[in-house]
C-alpha cells in the first residue's frame, strides 16, 4: 500500500467511525424509591439484551447505543417492576425512575437457599419467613421454639425447655443446616442435650428452606436449612439507637434481658448486643418441679460494617455461654418425687436422696451440668463489578463443650470435647447472558475435634476436610421463572487410634496411649472419603401476579457424621451409649414438592405437598440380644446402635389466613402440617412387622390457629394495641418406630393460648415501649410431646399414678417489655 492509498484508506475509515458514532448515543439515569437512591436495581435494554446495575447511590448507565426506539426495565426484588419505551436520538440522554415498594407477600425477599436476593415467587423451592415482630408475640424460651409456632412444617426434638433441636418434615440432626448470618453453625449439632448456640433477642428475621438444599451447602442440608439473621440498621448518620428487652417467664422463673446498640457513621455501621437468661426448674401438674432443667446463659455479639461503591464488607463476633442443667428422670418409686445421684461408684437408683422442695426453685446450678461455650469470629464481603459481583465469607468457630457427672468430683468433667471449624465460602454472580442469572461457587471446611481431661470418650478425636462446587442459574420465561443447577462435593474424615484406660487414682476412665498398662483400643484408626453428587430443578408459573403454581425436584446429599461412624461410648448427658458402623454410605435423597399460593384481596392460601424418598438413611434403634431382649452395657444408661436402610417421607403443608380488606383489624391465621415417616428396612419389616414400620421422631398431625383484633390506629398512650387468641392442637401419634420400646404411643392434646400487647407513647406522640403479655397452656394441660426426650426418662415399668416419664411444661406466664434506645 503506497502513501495515497494509506491517506485514502484513512480518510475513508475515520469518515465511516465518526458515522457510526453519530449514529449512537449513551444513556444515563438514576433510580430511586421515595426520592431515597436505589441500588442493586436490574436496568434491562430488551432489544440490545443488555444489562446493568444500578449503583450505591442508584446510578446506572450505557453506552453505544445505536439510535433508535427501545423499551427499558428496571426491576428489584420487593419493588413494583417498571417498563418505560425511550427512543435515542443524541448523544446523551437521562431517564430517571422512581420504582413503588410491592405490598403483596410474594415478594418478600429472601437470601437463603438461592445464592442472591430473590423474590419469594420466583423460588420454586418452599421457603418461609418468620420476622421478630411475630416471635415476639409468642412465649420462647429459644430461638428453634420460636420459629417452629411460626412456620408449618417445622418441629422440634426437645431435653427440657432451653433444648430445641429443629426438624423440617420429620428429619433433624445433621439433615437440617443452621445457619447464623450465612455461616453454618457448627457445634457437637449431633448430640441430643444441647441446643443451638444462639442468642435470640439478636436475631430480627430467620429464614427456612423446607427441602433440600444441598445444592448451596452441600452435606447436611438434606431437609433443609434455617437461616438466623441478625439486626443490620438502616437509620440517620450519626445517630445512636438500639433497644432493651426485659423478658420474665412464670413457669420456671426465667428473667431474661437483652441490650443492643447501633450506630451509623458515613459509610460504617456498628452493631453490639449483650444478653442474658436464667431459669429454675420448670412446672407440671403431673411431676411437679422437674429436676435438672435450671439454665444459665449468656451472650454478647459485635460487628462492623463498611458500605462503598465497590461493595461492602463485614466482620464479626460473637460468644456464647450456656450453663445447663443435666435431667436423668430418677425418682422414688413409692412418692414419684425426684432424687439425685450423690455416689459415682456404688449409686443405687433406688436408693437415692430425694431433693429437697426449696431446692427445686433456686436458680443455682446443679453440680451435675453441662456447660457449653460457643465462639465466632467471621467476615463476609462483596465485591461489585460492572453486571456481576464477586461474594465471599470466611468464619472461624469454636466449641467447647462440657458435661459434669460425677457427683464425688464436682470439677472432673465426664465429657469435655473442643470442635474447631473453618469454614469458606466463595461465589461469583455472572452477568446475565442471554435472561439467564447464573452463579458459580465452591464452599466447604476444615475441622478438628479434641477431647480433654474427660472421663468418657464417645467419639474419637477426628479430623474433617469438606469441598464442593456447584453452578445454579435461573431464568424467566414470560410468565414462568426456571431456576436449577448441579452441585459436587468430596468430605475426608480420620483419625488416629484412640486409646482409653483407667485413671488408678480415681477409678474413672482417661485417654492414653497405646504403652499404658490396661490400654484399651476404643477407636482404631480411620480414613475415608464420601462423594456427593446433588441438584435441583424446579419451576414457578406466574398463573397471575397473586396466584402461582410451584414446582421443585431436588437430589440432596449428607455424608455420615462422625457418631453414626465413629462413637463407641456413653454420652453422661443424653445417658445414652452409642455404636456407630463404619460401613456407613452417604444419604441421598430424591425429593418433589409441589405448591399452589394465592396472596388474594382477602386471604392469603397456600398448599404444599412433598415426597422425600431417601437412599441409606440412618436412625437409631437399641441394640438387642439374639432373643430380641435390650443390651444394657453401661448400667443405668440406654443402649442405641445406628442403623441404615431406606425411607420415604411424604406429607402437606395447608395454610389459610384471612384478612378482610374492610375489617383491617381482624386477621384469622390457620395452619395445618401432617408428615408420615416409612421404614423400608425390608428385612426388619418382615421379622417385626408393623412394630419397625415407621421412622423415629416424626411429628404427628397438628393444627394451629391464631385469632387476632389490632387496632389501627393510636388510643390514647396504646399505639396499636392488640389481643389475640391461638391454640396448638396434636393428633395422637400411633405411627412411631416401637421395635424395642424405642418410642411409645403419644396421647393427643390441644394447647390454648392467650396474648396482648401494645406500643406506649408518650403525649408527645413519642413511643417509650413496646409490651407483649402471653399466657400458654391457659388450662394447665398436663401433656407429653411425642418429641420430647423426657417421655422416655423413667426407670421403672410401672408407676402408682399410672404416668411414666417426664411431661411438658406446665401454664406459663411471659411479660415482655422492649425499650428503644
Amino acid at each position: 500500500m503506497n502513501h495515497l492509498q494509506f491517506s485514502i484508506f484513512t480518510i475513508l475509515f475515520s469518515f465511516i467511525s465518526s458515522i457510526a458514532f453519530a449514529q449512537s448515543g449513551m444513556l444515563k439515569g438514576k433510580v430511586t424509591s421515595s426520592k431515597v437512591p436505589k441500588e442493586d436495581v436490574s436496568v434491562k435494554l430488551l432489544k440490545l439484551n443488555k444489562s446493568v446495575k444500578s449503583d450505591l447511590e442508584g446510578f446506572y448507565s450505557f453506552e453505544q447505543i445505536p439510535f433508535g426506539t427501545y423499551e427499558i426495565v428496571f426491576s428489584a426484588v420487593g419493588y413494583q417492576s417498571k417498563k418505560q419505551t425511550i427512543v435515542i436520538v443524541g448523544a446523551e440522554q437521562f431517564l430517571n425512575i422512581d420504582l413503588e415498594q410491592s405490598a403483596s407477600n410474594l415478594n418478600d425477599v429472601v437470601i437463603t437457599g438461592v445464592n442472591r436476593a430473590t423474590e419469594l415467587r420466583k423460588s420454586p423451592v418452599p421457603i418461609a419467613v418468620i420476622s421478630k415482630r411475630t416471635m415476639d408475640q409468642n412465649v420462647n424460651t429459644n430461638l428453634i421454639d420460636a420459629i417452629v409456632k411460626g412456620i408449618p412444617g417445622v418441629s422440634a426434638v426437645t431435653t427440657g425447655p432451653n433444648v430445641s433441636k429443629p426438624f423440617i418434615r420429620g428429619l433433624g440432626y445433621n439433615r437440617v443446616l443452621t445457619l447464623y448470618d450465612g455461616l453454618r453453625q457448627e457445634g457437637q449439632q449431633w448430640g441430643d442435650e444441647h441446643g443451638i448456640e444462639v442468642d435470640e433477642y439478636g436475631i430480627t428475621r430467620a429464614e427456612v428452606v423446607k427441602g433440600p438444599a444441598s445444592l448451596t451447602y452441600g452435606s447436611d442440608a438434606l431437609a433443609g436449612v434455617i437461616n438466623m439473621i441478625p439486626y443490620n440498621p438502616n437509620f440517620e448518620d450519626g445517630k445512636l439507637k438500639g433497644d432493651f428487652n426485659m423478658n420474665y417467664q412464670s413457669n420456671n422463673g426465667m428473667v431474661g434481658s437483652s441490650i443492643g446498640l447501633a450506630y451509623v457513621k458515613n459509610d460504617w455501621k456498628y452493631v453490639f448486643r449483650a444478653s442474658g437468661k436464667t431459669a429454675h426448674n420448670y412446672y407440671n401438674k403431673a411431676d411437679g418441679y422437674v429436676f435438672g432443667t435450671g439454665f444459665r446463659e449468656y451472650n454478647l455479639s459485635a460487628s462492623a460494617r463498611i458500605d462503598k461503591q465497590w461493595g461492602f464488607s463485614k466482620t464479626a463476633i460473637t460468644y456464647y455461654d450456656n450453663l445447663m442443667e443435666i435431667p436423668d428422670g430418677s425418682r422414688d418409686s413409692l412418692t414419684r418425687r425426684f432424687t439425685r445421684q450423690v455416689l459415682d461408684f456404688g449409686d443405687d437408683i433406688k436408693n437415692r436422696p430425694i431433693v429437697p422442695e426449696n431446692e427445686l426453685t433456686r436458680y443455682s446450678i446443679n453440680p451435675l451440668h453441662q456447660h457449653i461455650q460457643h465462639y465466632r469470629f467471621y467476615n463476609t464481603s462483596q465485591i461489585k463489578f460492572r453486571n456481576s459481583d464477586l461474594n465471599f465469607l470466611i468464619g472461624a468457630q469454636q466449641s467447647v463443650r462440657r458435661e459434669y457427672n460425677h457427683p464425688t468430683i464436682p470439677a472432673q468433667a465426664g465429657l469435655y470435647v473442643v470442635l474447631n471449624t473453618l469454614n469458606y465460602d466463595l461465589k461469583y454472580n455472572l452477568p446475565d447472558f442471554l435472561g439467564i442469572e447464573s452463579t458459580i461457587g465452591v464452599n466447604g471446611m476444615f475441622q478438628g475435634n479434641r477431647s480433654k481431661d474427660a472421663t468418657d470418650f464417645p467419639i474419637p478425636d477426628y479430623d474433617l476436610f469438606d469441598v464442593g462446587a456447584f453452578y445454579f442459574a435461573k431464568k424467566t420465561f414470560g410468565k414462568i421463572d426456571v431456576s436449577g443447577g448441579i452441585r459436587v462435593d468430596r468430605r475426608n474424615i480420620n483419625w488416629n487410634d484412640f486409646y482409653v484406660g483407667t485413671n488408678s487414682q480415681t477409678g474413672f476412665g482417661q485417654q492414653v496411649n497405646s504403652n499404658y498398662p490396661d490400654a484399651n483400643l476404643q477407636f482404631p484408626s480411620f480414613n475415608k472419603s464420601y462423594y456427593g453428587l446433588s441438584g435441583s430443578l424446579g419451576f414457578t408459573y406466574n398463573i397471575s401476579e397473586k396466584l402461582l403454581l410451584k414446582a421443585n425436584l431436588a437430589r440432596g446429599y449428607r455424608a455420615p457424621n462422625i457418631t453414626e461412624i465413629g462413637s463407641n461410648g456413653l454420652d453422661p448427658g443424653a445417658r445414652i451409649v452409642y455404636l456407630g458402623n463404619r460401613t456407613f454410605k452417604p444419604e441421598f435423597n430424591l425429593q418433589q414438592d409441589i405448591g399452589l399460593i394465592a396472596y388474594l384481596k382477602d386471604a392469603d392460601i397456600s398448599f404444599e405437598v412433598f415426597n422425600n424418598n431417601i437412599q441409606n438413611y440412618i436412625y437409631q434403634s437399641r441394640l438387642t440380644d439374639a432373643d430380641g431382649n435390650p443390651m444394657v452395657i453401661v448400667p443405668g444408661n440406654l443402649t442405641y446402635q445406628y442403623q441404615q436402610s431406606m425411607a420415604r417421607l411424604y406429607g402437606a403443608e395447608v395454610s389459610l389466613n384471612l384478612h378482610p380488606n374492610h375489617i383491617k383489624w381482624l386477621t384469622f391465621n390457620n395452619s395445618l402440617a401432617y408428615v408420615v415417616g416409612l421404614n423400608k428396612n425390608e428385612d426388619l419389616l418382615n421379622r417385626f412387622g408393623n412394630a419397625a414400620k415407621y421412622l423415629p421422631f416424626i411429628p404427628p398431625l397438628q393444627f394451629r390457629t391464631e385469632l387476632k383484633f389490632t387496632s389501627q390506629a393510636t388510643k390514647g398512650s396504646f399505639d396499636k394495641p392488640y389481643l389475640k387468641f391461638d391454640a396448638a392442637l396434636f393428633a395422637y401419634q400411633n405411627r412411631f418406630y416401637a421395635l424395642d420400646n424405642t418410642e411409645t404411643f403419644t396421647e393427643g392434646y390441644a394447647l390454648f393460648n392467650m396474648g396482648m400487647g401494645s406500643g406506649i407513647k408518650s403525649k408527645s406522640g413519642k413511643k417509650v415501649f413496646d409490651i407483649f403479655i402471653q399466657c400458654d397452656n391457659i388450662f394447665n394441660k398436663v401433656y407429653q410431646s411425642n418429641l420430647n426426650r423426657l417421655k422416655y426418662f423413667e426407670y421403672y415399668s410401672s408407676s402408682p399414678n399410672g404416668r411414666s416419664g417426664i411431661y411438658n411444661m406446665g401454664r406459663n406466664f411471659s411479660f415482655k417489655v422492649i425499650v428503644p434506645i
